[in-house]
């Protein structure tokens, strides 16, 4: 079964202010999912209007950064910001709720600044597993999945407090509970691990999410890098991968010119454009 791609709207189509904006140009573009961080100025019913009359799914938010003024981004493993985390959370169900949107990613917070990644690990941890199992109550309520996202901490942020899905995997166990699920971005774990191959294969069972770009520089997956996507791709249909492909990357020029790849992989697969069957057109 071909896969299934999901526009990301904070990096794609960059030159269009405003998300509802943004989405439509996707959908022209052939994708029919979006996702999103957290959707900032964007009121809930502008968005939902505008995935009605585009016919595309929403498929994935994030959790509230926090104060991102104080270096706050996410707040999920943050000590003594409980209270805080929850509030972000609600807000988030509220907001994925009005958009029809089934998948949040729970954002695990940085190391708050001054202190030491070793000494407060355990703590972040405990506090993790905690908010972890308050969120897979609220949205088994709701019908929705949270999602656990290791960030890299070579490169993109050295403070972020969930880096590998190791990490990821051993607290999804500790959790145990089956709403949540790895969100597992290429990109980070590339950067983290590489060995993508086996890392796709022994986690395939606890991943509800993927996301891709190229790497080191985090643009198209055609672009030159480390990564082959085409294999890539072909491993994920062979392991039977059914959920959304995430275009999380920034585009070295005009966002629907950068599309070529995607174009290709559709035409590879006897596809028209959006990703649907010739025969059924």
């Amino acid at each position: 079964m071909a896969l299934r791609f999901s526009a990301n709207l904070s990096w794609l189509f960059p030159e269009l202010p405003a998300l509802p904006a943004r989405l439509e140009a996707a959908a022209a573009a052939g994708f029919g999912a979006v996702e999103a961080a957290w959707p900032a100025g964007c009121p809930a019913q502008e968005l939902r209007a505008a995935a009605e009359r585009a016919r595309v799914r929403i498929a994935l938010l994030n959790t509230p950064p926090g104060d991102q003024e104080a270096g706050e981004l996410g707040l999920a493993a943050v000590p003594g910001r409980q209270a805080a985390f929850r509030q972000g959370l609600e807000a988030a169900v509220h907001y994925a709720r009005a958009v029809g949107c089934p998948r949040i990613h729970v954002m695990a917070g940085r190391v708050p600044l001054g202190t030491d990644r070793a000494a407060v690990s355990s703590e972040m941890e405990t506090t993790f597993i905690e908010n972890l199992r308050y969120t897979a109550d609220l949205l088994s309520q709701e019908n929705m999945i949270g999602l656990l996202e290791p960030i890299n901490n070579r490169i993109t942020d050295p403070r972020y407090y969930l880096n590998t899905p190791h990490q990821a995997a051993a607290i999804l166990e500790k959790v145990g509970r089956p709403n949540l699920k790895l969100q597992l971005d290429l990109f980070h774990c590339q950067i983290m691990d590489g060995n993508l191959s086996r890392n796709l294969e022994m986690y395939f069972p606890l991943i509800g999410h993927i996301q891709i770009a190229q790497v080191p520089g985090r643009h198209e997956p055609d672009s030159p890098g480390e990564l082959n996507f085409p294999y890539i791709f072909e491993l994920l249909e062979s392991l039977g991968y059914t959920g959304y492909v995430g275009c999380e990357y920034a585009p070295k020029g005009d966002t629907l010119e950068g599309l070529g790849w995607l174009r290709s992989y559709w035409e590879s697969r006897g596809l028209q454009h959006g990703g649907t069957s010739k025969a059924a057109k």
